[in-house]
C-alpha cells in the first residue's frame, strides 16, 4: 500500500460583500488535498487548506508551492501509525499551520473509510452545537438589519465586528439591540479584529461595558505591549485571537497565556496550528482557567465540517463561531445545516464531491 495525494483550487464567492476592519472580500480560495490508496483510489480522503489573505502567518507567494512538495511526500505516511497526526505535521515546513489541517483532516477522513468523517462522536449522529450569529461591517442600516434576522432566525447569541464605522454608531447598533430586545435573552459579542487604537481602547471599552458585551475579540493588533494591562483593567472580558497566531510552542503559548492573562482564547484550527495545535492550546488554557470556543476561518464545507467534529470532541458549554457555512454562492453541498442557533448534520443530506472524483 501506498498513499498517493493530488492538490486542487477553487474559488469561493460570497454572496454578500463581506466586510471587517482589514477591508472588504468577494471571494476566497482554498485549497483541497486528496488522499487516497494506490489500490483502491475510489475511496479517497479531502483536507481544505485555505490561508486568510492579510491575516494568516502562511498567506506567503510560495504557499502553493509548499503545499504541493507536502503532497509530494505523502507516501512517506502509513494510516496505521499510532502517531499519525504527529507524523503528517513533521511534513510540513514550520509557519503552515493551513497546510497541517489540510493533511491532518484528509487523513483522518481516509482512514475512516473516505465518508467525511474526521471524529466519529456525537456531531455525525446530529447532536448540534450552538453557534454564534455572525453580523459583518456595514452602514447602520445593514447591520441592523443583520442583527434582526439573526435573532428572529433564531440566534441568541450575535457576534458583531465594530471598528470600521464611526463608535457612535457602533454603540447606537448595540443601544437599539439591547432597547429592542430587552425581553430576550440576547447575548452579545464584539470582535475588534485589532482596530482600537492603544491609547483610546481602555476608553472605548468602559463605552462598550454599558450594553452588557460577552466579550470583544482582539481589541488592539496584536505584539502591543499595552495588551497586558488592557486584559487586567477592560470591563469586558477579552479574547485573544489574532494574538494566537505565529505561537508555535507549547512553552510560547504558556508564556503569551500567562503574561497576558486574557478571559478568553478563540481557535482557529486553519491559523492556530491544526487540529494537534487546537487540542494544545485548550489543554494550555484549561490548565489556567482560561475558557475557548473555536471559530471557523471562513473554510468552505470541507474545512467547517472537520471543525465541527472536532469541536464536538468536547463538552460544549458556549456557542462557538461555526456559522459560516452559507457565506458562498458556490459553496460545496454537504449535510451540514443551521437552524435556530445550531448546527448540525443531517444525515439525510448527502455530499456532492463530484468536483473530486477524478482530481
Amino acid at each position: 500500500m501506498a498513499l498517493r495525494a493530488s492538490i486542487s483550487k477553487k474559488v469561493f464567492d460570497f454572496n454578500f460583500t463581506a466586510r471587517t476592519s482589514r477591508g472588504r472580500m468577494k471571494n476566497r480560495v482554498s485549497w483541497f488535498i486528496k488522499l487516497w490508496d494506490d489500490r483502491d483510489p475510489a475511496v479517497f480522503g479531502l483536507g481544505e487548506c485555505a490561508p486568510l489573505p492579510g491575516l494568516s502567518i502562511d498567506d506567503k507567494p510560495d504557499y502553493e508551492e509548499v503545499l504541493n512538495g507536502v503532497a509530494a511526500k505523502a507516501d512517506m505516511l502509513k494510516l496505521t501509525s499510532s502517531a499519525l497526526l504527529q507524523d503528517s505535521a513533521s511534513l510540513v515546513p514550520e509557519g503552515y499551520p493551513s497546510i497541517i489541517f489540510g493533511l491532518e483532516t484528509a487523513l483522518l477522513d481516509l482512514k475512516n473509510g473516505g465518508r467525511r468523517v474526521i471524529f466519529d462522536n456525537g456531531f455525525l449522529a446530529s447532536t448540534p452545537i450552538p453557534i454564534n450569529g455572525l453580523v459583518w461591517m456595514g452602514d447602520l442600516d445593514e447591520m441592523l438589519q443583520q442583527a434582526s434576522i439573526k435573532i428572529e432566525e433564531g440566534f441568541r447569541c450575535i457576534k458583531i465586528k465594530v471598528g470600521g464605522l464611526n463608535f457612535e454608531k457602533e454603540c447606537d447598533i448595540l443601544n437599539y439591540i439591547r432597547k429592542k430586545y430587552f425581553r430576550e435573552d440576547i447575548t452579545l459579542r464584539l470582535d475588534a479584529n485589532g482596530a482600537f487604537k492603544t491609547e483610546e481602547a481602555l476608553y472605548k471599552l468602559y463605552d462598550l461595558s454599558r450594553y452588557k458585551i460577552h466579550s470583544i475579540e482582539q481589541p488592539i493588533k496584536p505584539r502591543q505591549s499595552e495588551l497586558e494591562e488592557l486584559c487586567r483593567k477592560s470591563p469586558i472580558p477579552i479574547a485573544l485571537d489574532e494574538e494566537l497566531i505565529g505561537i508555535h510552542s507549547a512553552e510560547a503559548k504558556k508564556e503569551l497565556l500567562m503574561r497576558t492573562k486574557p478571559q478568553y482564547i478563540i481557535i482557529k484550527p486553519s491559523l492556530h496550528g491544526g487540529i494537534l495545535g487546537t487540542q494544545e492550546w485548550i489543554s494550555i488554557a484549561e490548565s489556567m482557567n482560561i475558557g475557548w470556543w473555536i471559530t471557523s476561518a471562513l473554510e468552505s464545507n470541507i474545512g467547517l465540517n472537520a471543525i465541527c467534529q472536532l469541536t464536538a470532541n468536547y463538552p460544549v458549554s458556549i456557542p462557538q463561531g461555526l456559522g459560516t457555512g452559507k457565506l458562498y454562492d458556490n459553496n460545496i453541498e454537504s449535510p451540514l445545516e443551521v437552524k435556530k442557533g445550531q448546527i448540525f448534520y443531517n444525515p439525510k443530506l448527502s455530499w456532492n464531491l463530484d468536483e473530486f472524483a477524478d482530481a
